[in-house]
């Protein structure tokens, strides 16, 4: 279900005089921010789910890239920038695919609930490290890597940070995650179904102040069972609507480039900060 073309520009136009007017936007990603960079999502027409459901013969990964070759796209790129230019104020992803990372995302502005195939973490100083292949494990398994922290040695090693279904999440991004949503008078979805809690629920937390109320707007080409309760929901592709958004905004918005993927460029287990 896609929008008319008039109705997304005026909704597209109304969403961003909610960003003009806002002081701490959030905003919440899933799957769908990723479609565009080949990699499937679980609930879109060409969802895993989705075509399970409908016995494809053709499997939802067949001809999809892996997650060392895939490019972020332009959503990765346009949310950072977006970021820089203090439209927005924090991005909470439920992605593992890194795609931020190689974006150029800095620990600032993202937190990432289920983890990331691109970073491993200290099990004793949690400190975090690029990878420049995407991790053998999953389900924070403990590697006999030791932590390269320089200078006085932890003692720590490293682990994958990929949450297994049973894991429950990592304690540091579920507060950061709590903190801005607490904070937020603005939460954004993109190309989420809303169906993973308490990820589902903390676009929602900014409504429940009893006082300045937040106001939740939901992109994304599927309803979702929260659509009632959003101040607006536009029926479209991420990608077209954040062009249009940083266009009127005046943002300008990069281009992949392996001379900035720091899962190319820089040395192995590099410090994300």
């Amino acid at each position: 279900i896609i929008d008319s073309p008039e109705e997304i520009e005026d909704k597209v136009e109304y969403l961003i005089s909610l960003i003009k007017s806002s002081s701490c936007v959030v905003v919440y990603c899933g799957a769908g921010i990723s479609t565009a960079s080949g990699i499937p999502d679980f609930r879109g027409p060409n969802g895993v789910w989705t075509l399970e459901k409908q016995n494809a013969k053709q499997s939802p990964t067949e001809g999809s890239p892996s997650f060392e070759e895939a490019k972020p796209n332009y959503a990765h790129f346009a949310l950072l920038s977006l970021a820089k230019s203090n439209f927005i104020h924090f991005i909470v992803s439920q992605n593992i695919d890194g795609l931020f990372l190689k974006a150029g995302a800095s620990r600032k502005y993202l937190c990432e609930l289920h983890g990331n195939f691109f970073l491993d973490e200290c099990n004793q100083c949690f400190t975090r490290y690029v990878r420049k292949t995407t991790s053998p494990t999953m389900g924070l398994k403990i590697s006999n890597m030791p932590c390269p922290r320089v200078g006085r040695p932890c003692r720590g090693f490293l682990r994958d940070t990929i949450l297994d279904w049973e894991d429950e999440l990592p304690i540091g991004e579920i507060k950061l995650a709590n903190q801005y949503s607490q904070k937020a008078d603005l939460a954004i979805c993109l190309g989420t179904s809303l169906q993973i809690v308490p990820a589902a629920n903390m676009p929602f937390i900014c409504k429940k102040r009893k006082t300045n109320q937040g106001k939740v707007a939901i992109v994304n080409l599927q309803p979702t069972k929260f659509d009632s309760k959003a101040d607006l929901v536009i029926h479209d592709y991420v990608n077209n609507v954040l062009m249009k958004i940083c266009k009127s905004l005046n943002v300008e918005v990069p281009t992949y480039s392996e001379q900035t993927d720091i899962t190319k460029y820089s040395q192995a287990f590099k410090k994300w900060i």
